[in-house]
Parts: C-alpha cells; sequence; structure tokens
C-alpha cells in the first residue's frame, strides 16, 4: 500500500494545478492600462474616485469581445503617465493622438474617434493670429501644444496641467483664451457648471484618439487591435451618442461655427426687413383702420 502523500505535498500540487488554469494566467499576464485623471469625457475620475469615459466603456467592450486581461492602475495626469511609461511601469494608455516624440516609445492602434482643437475664450476668436501677444492657456503634454507653439508662436503660451485649469484661469482673466478639444471643453463646462465661454474657430489640429502600447510589447497591439475590430460599429455609435462626443471633422466644425453665425445674421436681417415693412405700412396720420 502506497503511503499517503502529505498536505504540503497535495497543497503544491493544486498550487501547479492552479497556475495552469487560463483564469491565473490571465491574471499573471493582465496588461498595466494607465489611465489620465482629467480628460472627460474620453477618460477621467469622476468625484467618487471612478475611472470613467468613452475610452474606458470601449475597453470594457473590447474585454468582452476577445481575451484582453488588464490591470488599472491609479489615475494621474497625462504628463504622469507618459513619463511612468518610458520608465517600462505602464503598458498601454487611451485616448491618445500619434506624435513623433511619442512615437519613439509608443504604437498606435488606429483611431476610434476624432475630434478638433479649439480656441475658447470670453467672445469668439476667428483665428490665433488675433491673439499675438496675448496669454493663452493649452494642456501640458498634450499633442495640440507642440502643434500651436510651432505654428503660432507670436502667442503668448501658458502650458496648464489640464483643460479646467485654462478654462477656469480664462474666467478669472488670467489668459484670454484657451485651445482644447471641443468635446473635452463640453464635458469640462458641463461637469464643473462653468458658464461664460464661447467656442471659437477651429486651429486646425484634429484629434484622433487612439489606444497605445510600449513598442517593445507587440504582441499587446495586436490583441487591442483584434479585440477593437470585434466590437459591433452599432455599439460604438452608442458609446459616442452616450458620452456626447461629435466625430465631425476640425473643417465640418469650422462650417458649422460659421454657419452659426451667419444663420443669427440673417437672422437679424429678416426682422429688420419686417420691421421696416410693418413701418411702411403703417396707418397714415387721419386714415382709418
Amino acid at each position: 500500500m502506497l503511503p499517503r502523500p502529505r498536505a504540503s505535498v497535495l497543497q503544491a500540487v493544486l498550487l501547479g494545478v492552479l497556475l495552469m488554469l487560463p483564469s491565473a494566467r490571465a491574471g499573471a499576464a493582465a496588461w498595466r492600462f494607465a489611465p489620465e485623471s482629467d480628460y472627460g469625457p474620453f477618460v477621467y475620475q469622476d468625484r467618487q474616485g471612478r475611472v470613467r469615459g468613452l475610452s474606458i466603456d470601449l475597453l470594457d467592450e473590447m474585454r468582452q469581445q476577445a481575451d484582453l486581461p488588464v490591470q488599472m492602475l491609479p489615475a494621474r495626469p497625462l504628463a504622469d503617465q507618459l513619463a511612468a511609461t518610458r520608465r517600462g511601469e505602464v503598458d498601454f494608455l487611451s485616448s491618445l493622438r500619434p506624435t513623433p516624440e511619442r512615437a519613439q516609445y509608443l504604437s498606435f492602434s488606429r483611431p476610434y474617434v476624432s475630434v478638433p482643437a479649439v480656441i475658447v475664450g470670453r467672445r469668439v476668436h476667428d483665428s490665433l493670429a488675433e491673439l499675438a501677444g496675448r496669454p493663452v492657456a493649452v494642456g501640458r503634454g498634450y499633442a495640440v501644444e507642440a502643434h500651436v507653439r510651432t505654428q503660432h508662436p507670436e502667442v503668448g503660451w501658458r502650458a496648464v496641467d489640464s483643460d479646467l485649469d485654462g478654462l477656469r484661469q480664462m474666467l478669472r482673466g488670467e489668459v484670454d483664451a484657451v485651445v482644447a478639444d471641443v468635446a473635452s471643453v463640453h464635458f469640462v463646462a458641463r461637469e464643473h457648471d462653468l458658464g461664460g465661454l464661447v467656442i471659437g474657430a477651429p486651429v486646425g489640429f484634429e484629434y484622433p484618439l487612439s489606444f497605445a502600447w510600449r513598442r517593445d510589447r507587440p504582441e499587446l497591439g495586436e490583441a487591442l487591435e483584434e479585440a477593437l475590430r470585434r466590437v459591433p460599429a452599432a455599439r460604438r455609435r452608442d458609446l459616442l451618442q452616450r458620452w456626447g462626443v461629435s466625430i465631425e471633422t476640425g473643417a465640418e466644425t469650422g462650417l458649422r461655427l460659421w454657419a452659426g453665425r451667419i444663420g443669427l445674421l440673417l437672422l437679424g436681417l429678416a426682422l429688420l426687413l419686417s420691421a421696416l415693412a410693418l413701418w411702411r405700412r403703417r396707418p397714415s396720420p387721419g386714415g382709418s383702420r
């Protein structure tokens, strides 16, 4: 009769079996995801400390469509998450626009949404050229920052930690305007009850937002691309609608903004002509009705 195995031996065998299970492998190989703390409606941390946003909902859909084990890291500002990625502490991020600098250490998925950057002020600004020599806020480390600094060095650029910081500085009169993507502006204004914001012209910069992963993790990129491909188009549209994100291009935004101004001018002209017609038809003195 064979001797009965000791309890410690049985425990070791059971542990080995558990480690061979798919769930255990997935947990051990979970990809570290670094969410931004302040880029609503795409990814942000709400007042209860929950990480939310369009990109988070999309990532949840991708995890349902494919075997994509994910470890959620604490939410932090974008500059901090990018620095952590360069140090090898992060595997992938969301809601990023490709740039030459980022492409040195990141690879990018195909974009899942695109939004234009615009000028926001206390009055309408038709171009950045009219803000020459004036203080204008832009997000520190944001993709649009390098673009506007290069294209419009005449502007007095001030880097801020978030769109919310920039908008608050603008409302306090510390800067004349802010450059930010239009979806973020609408979201921040709604969430923080900011009034008096006037959206002006696009700045010629589009935000095609993608998932991004470390260049030394090509297998992660393949998994993300496959998971993104499997999400039905109808579900993507539902998510865009839920978060109030427009998929129009910057050119379309500019046309819409100009159309709105022209519409107001035409309305005012129509009212003026109507008033003039009524004045001409008024009864002459001494006449009867």
